[in-house]
């Protein structure tokens, strides 16, 4: 087995997998396939409203309006979702993409496939997790550089310097204090808001002292 095969099987392992359906033939099925896996796995039925801790996996069969009873729980604790599907139906296909689901599985339930949509499941999961990520971070950067340039107006406008030297002053400051540009920057901007209700202004250096 590649090491690569061999992390994939390990990741699939330390889940923490709550299944939800019925417990008839396929529901004991699945069950057992996944506690066969060696992973941590529960059974619940009807579909919770919230979902037990530390689980980080769910299979759900969406039949019946499953979906809409349990999109809030999906969406507080925002596990990998294996949707389980009786019909390629227009109805089902909603349910699908109203859970946000990571892999699917029809019923009757086979054993062959289950792996590859659990393995697909958690690698969608976590790559849509490290997405979100760097998009967050693209966000702060972003919003971090917009306050750093109003901070740069606003001393150039009050202060009567050029923007380099405006720049220079914001990040040397943030260089002596230890801070973020972009915190330093927030504060000026904080600073000269109140002030200007009285009629004041600030500058970098009035601040320092």
């Amino acid at each position: 087995m590649s090491a690569g095969a061999r992390r994939i099987l390990d990741d699939l392992r330390r889940a923490r997998v709550l299944v939800v359906h019925p417990r008839d033939e396929d529901g004991t099925l699945l069950l057992d396939h996944l506690r066969r896996l060696g992973c941590g796995v529960e059974a619940a039925w009807p579909s919770p409203t919230t979902l037990p801790p530390g689980v980080d996996t769910v299979f759900a069969l969406l039949d019946d309006g499953a979906a809409d009873r349990m999109l809030p729980a999906l969406e507080a604790a925002a596990p990998a979702v294996v949707a389980i599907v009786t019909y390629e139906s227009p109805t089902a296909l909603k349910s699908i993409v109203d859970v946000n689901a990571h892999g699917v599985i029809t019923k009757p339930l086979r054993l062959a496939g289950v792996l590859t949509q659990f393995a697909l499941a958690r690698y969608r999961h976590g790559y849509e997790g490290r997405l979100d990520a760097k998009i967050r971070k693209l966000e702060d950067t972003m919003k971090g550089r917009r306050v750093v340039e109003k901070a740069t107006r606003m001393l150039m406008g009050s202060n009567g310097l050029d923007e380099e030297a405006a720049y220079r002053m914001i990040r040397d400051r943030a260089t002596a204090k230890r801070m973020t540009m972009a915190a330093v920057a927030e504060s000026l901007v904080a600073a000269h808001d109140a002030m200007s209700g009285l009629g004041l202004h600030i500058s970098l250096a009035a601040k320092d002292e």
